[in-house]
This record gives structure tokens, sequence and C-alpha cells, in this order.
């Protein structure tokens, strides 16, 4: 008989192997829980197509036999003068005085009536004039003030770098093999510190491995490793040169759906310095790079990112940096789906990072969570979903609150907790010293908890 005690017991840590899904040392997007596929439309070749189209035709009209036009009558000055006339020579017989008074006074409201519309003409606006054509010379929006694509490539040739790592294993028969993982950053002061991603640099940071940074000149420097936040796939390199030219941080809250954008970077590790344009596709995606890592909010671009990309700028057509090129859709089929972390987000990290070596003002409770607890133990229980607590660390804000384990959490300030995720997720919203209230389920009831979060430190 099947006992789901034996299976709930603390989860044992996964190999990187198996946390990660990666090609030549590049995250792909997953969604954590199924993997979505897009194919494209089934081809049938006209002469072989037995289905009729399903799309909609309307339906012809019959055609109406035009009719001849008929003649227009119309009474013209002319005219009224021969029938003045005619009217004159009928009041001839009434009195020759009588006919020539009436003649004048309609002559001369006939020409009265002509001065008013020829007055009314000259005050009426006049038409725009028709727009000049084009002789074929490039001319700048002034109105936007953009740079050109070119221009932009020249800058980010000065401002983007590669980054690589050389990494030692061994292969299945236990002999040594050696690889590279390499990616992209870019500058962001005039001394050498450069940003990028995390999971560009995570295998130097785990195994103390070197990083070399390329720039465009060929130009290349062994890097440290100022600091690093793996939760939001962000890293701070530090390289000993002056003088280089940093990059100008855009801001990323201000871009609209359909801005033109340039991603610049190393595409497949050899593509040195590579350009592709394209535009915001969405913003606000909350996007995992692997199945274990935190949600992130990026924005969407359709500009073609690829293994080696990972790190490097994405430009505005101001020349501004607004993102970093992070992840894409790895899927056969899939096109243009790529995604970048904010630089609101990752500048306001990379500041923290470089001063103190860590992302102040990060929420910690202080509790390990069982991620094996799930509904089916809460059914098999009877007791509610939530976040089972396994451990409680010393000096916590948790143990001061009076959180145990083995209780389960239900809710933060009033959001529901269903799962580990959840409760990660709602600690990101919020920051140390918050006063949070904390719903948990302990010995067959409900009891709420006040706590002040600590901060959360690197070890």
């Amino acid at each position: 008989m099947y006992d789901p005690e034996e299976e709930f017991r603390p989860v044992t840590p996964r190999t990187q192997s198996e946390q990660t899904d990666r090609v030549n040392g590049e995250y792909h997007y997953k969604n954590g829980y199924t993997q979505r596929i897009y194919s494209d439309a089934h081809y049938v070749r006209a002469d072989e197509n037995t289905v009729p189209p399903r799309y909609y035709t309307p339906p012809e009209k019959p055609v109406k036999e035009a009719k001849p036009p008929r003649a227009k009558k119309s009474v013209g000055l002319g005219a009224v003068i021969a029938m003045c006339l005619v009217c004159a020579l009928l009041g001839g017989f009434c009195g020759g005085a009588v006919a020539s008074s009436a003649m004048d006074r309609r002559f001369d409201q006939l020409e009265e009536s002509v001065g008013t519309l020829s007055e009314n003409a000259k005050r009426a606006p006049q038409p725009a004039p028709a727009p000049a054509v084009s002789d074929g010379t490039a001319v700048s929006d002034s109105a936007s003030g953009g740079m050109s694509a070119a221009d932009i490539y020249e800058l980010a040739c000065q401002q983007a770098v590669g980054v690589s790592t050389e990494v030692t294993g061994t292969n299945f028969f236990g002999m040594p093999v050696s690889g590279a993982v390499t990616g992209s950053g870019f500058i962001i002061s005039e001394d050498g510190y450069i940003l990028t991603n995390y999971h560009v640099v995570e295998d130097a940071d785990k195994g103390h491995l070197d990083v070399t940074v390329m720039l465009h000149d060929g130009t290349s420097y062994t890097a440290k490793i100022v600091g690093t936040e793996p939760d939001n796939d962000v890293a701070v390199l530090k390289i000993e040169a002056e003088g280089l030219n940093a990059a100008t941080i855009g801001d990323s809250d201000s871009l609209r759906v359909g801005d033109t954008v340039y991603a610049v970077g190393n595409p497949l590790g050899e593509l040195e310095f590579s350009m592709t344009t394209g535009h915001v596709s969405a913003k606000d995606r909350v996007i995992k790079t692997d199945s274990g890592a935190e949600a992130i909010a990026m924005f969407q671009v359709d500009a073609a990112v690829n293994s080696g990309n990972s790190g490097g700028p994405i430009y505005n057509d101001q020349g501004e940096v607004v993102g970093i090129v992070t992840a894409k859709y790895a899927s056969s089929g899939v096109e243009g789906i790529g995604f970048a972390i904010p630089i609101n987000d990752a500048a306001s990290i990379a500041r923290d990072l470089v001063t103190t070596g860590y992302v102040t003002g990060k929420a910690h409770l202080g509790v390990t969570v069982n991620t094996k607890y799930s509904e089916m133990y809460a059914q098999y229980y009877g007791w509610p979903l939530g976040a089972y607590i396994d451990g409680v660390e010393s000096g916590s804000c948790a143990e001061k609150a009076g959180i145990e384990a083995g209780d389960i959490i239900t809710k933060l300030n009033g959001a529901e907790v269903k799962s580990f995720d959840d409760l990660r997720s709602a600690l990101k919203r919020c920051s140390a010293g918050d006063t949070v209230e904390i719903e948990l389920y302990r010995a067959d009831e409900s009891r709420t908890v006040t706590v002040v979060l600590d901060e959360e430190k690197p070890d």
C-alpha cells in the first residue's frame, strides 16, 4: 500500500545539471509547468486542397443597369436677362418707364450679390500648399531626435563587451574536458564596472574561475566579480581600466509597446558585436529562466537574440540602454520571442552590488520550507494548502514571532499562500523592516502572528 509519509521528507538539493536547462551556458525560457509548443500552420497545395476555404467572401450583388442621365435644367444669367427682357417687352404695354425702372433694380441686385460673393471668397481660408516631392535625401526626424541605427551601433561597440569563462569537468569516461561559457555585458562606469546576467558568470562564481572581458578593439581583461543577485539574474564585474565609454542609462518605465529597440551582443559566442533590430512586443512579462529560479518581471522584444546575447544591452532610439537581454523562448519553430530585464530594476541592483556587495532591503523571514508539501498531502492529512515550515532560524524574526516547525503558512498580509512559490512571491513584494500579518495553521486551528521582517544578507 502506498504511504505518502514515505515521500514527505525534506527535498534533496538537485544537481546543477538537474536545476538548469542551458545550451552553451545560456538559459532558455520555461513557464515552470508546461512547455508550450507552437507550430506553423499546415500548408496544402492549391491543386491538392479538397477543403473549401474557411474565410468569408461577401455575396456578389447584381449590377444595376445604368440609366441615361437626365438633362439638368438650369437657369443662367442669359436666361434671366432674356426672361427679364420678355417681361419688359410684355410690360411695355403697361408703360416704358415702369419696365426700365424694374430692369435697373434687377441689375443692381445682381451686381450687389456678385460683390458679396467676391468678398467672402477673399476672407475664406486658403488651402495648404502641396507638399514638396522628396529628392530621396534622408531627413532626420527633428521631432523625435532619434539616432540612426548606424550611429547606435558605433556607440554600442564602445560600450558592449564580451564575457567568457573557461569551465572544466569530466566526461562519461572520467576524462577531463573543458568548454567556454560565453555571454555579453556592457560598461556602466568609466573606471571599468560592467553589468551582465548572473547566469553568464554563475559557473565562475561558484567554481572560483576566471572571467575574461573582451572589448571591441580586441583588448582582453581578467574581471573580478564584484557582486551577484541570482534572484534577479544580475551580476556586476570590474576590470582594471580607465577612460572607458560608459553607457547612458535610460528609463525603461517610459518604454511603450511598438518602440524600436536594438540588441547588441555576441550571439553563439563567436559572432562578436552583432546588432539586431526589433520592437518592444509586450511589457511586464513574468518569466522564469529555469525551473528553480525566481520569477522576474521583464519586457518582451522581437529583436533576434540567441545563446551568447545574454547580459548584452538593449538600446532605445536615443542610444540609451533600457534593458539587459536575458532569455528567449527556446523551442523549434518559435522565433522573435526574447525577454529583457528592465534597466530601472537592474540599475538599482547594480548600485547596491557596487556599494555593499549585496542587494539591500530584501525581506527575510528566516524559515525553511518543505517544497514537497502539496495538495495530495493536504488531502491525506486533512490540512490546508500552504507553505509547510520545516525549520526556523535561530534569532530570526520568525522565531521572535512564535512561528514553529510544522506550522503551515496560509496567508501573508491577506494574500493567499498555497505553496513555497507563493510565500516567496509574497515576501518579494515586501521590504526589510516591514510589519506583516501572517496567518498559519497549527494543531487543527488557525492563528495570526505579527512579524517585523529581517533583511536578507549573503552568507
